[in-house]
């Protein structure tokens, strides 16, 4: 082999260790991306079971229910609700009207299994999407919370 034809060798096999490398890391990552849904959206949309989701609202009112280590309650972006079952260890600022943003998978049957669970104090952390559906609907955290209906 000549020189030329090595070092074209040699690129070609370092183009090729670095598109492998390039989709492993992608294919490592595609488990850690989560597509962010409103209540409204989840209900309304034919999601995959599969899909790991992000999604907030406002925690309706007199909806929570401890059943061992299992808690269940609803969320609501002041349009739908969505019933929401997690497992695990609820945040201090866990409350009733309060913003929550959780991470999990949707069940066939609507049901929100979250796996993760964050508690926002005010709507300062409220992510853009969650903040804008209730400012469209003339509905604020510093309102009065949702309730049960």
């Amino acid at each position: 082999m000549t020189r030329k034809q090595q070092r074209f060798t040699f690129i070609i096999v370092g183009l090729l260790l670095l598109g492998v490398a390039i989709a492993l890391i992608l294919t490592a990552m595609k488990d850690g991306i989560s597509f962010f849904k409103t209540p409204t959206q989840i209900m309304t949309e034919n999601l995959d079971p599969t899909t790991r989701l992000r999604i907030g609202g406002l925690v309706v009112i007199d909806s929570i229910e401890r059943q061992n280590e299992v808690l269940t309650f609803q969320i609501t972006d002041n349009n739908m609700n969505l019933n929401i079952s997690y497992k695990g260890v609820v945040p201090d600022l866990f409350k009733q009207g309060q913003g929550v943003v959780l991470e999990g998978y949707l069940t066939p049957n609507k049901l929100f299994v979250a796996d993760s669970l964050l508690a926002k104090h005010d709507e300062n952390y409220m992510p853009k999407e969650v903040a804008d559906s209730l400012k469209d609907q003339g509905h604020w955290q510093g309102q009065t919370p949702p309730t049960n209906d």
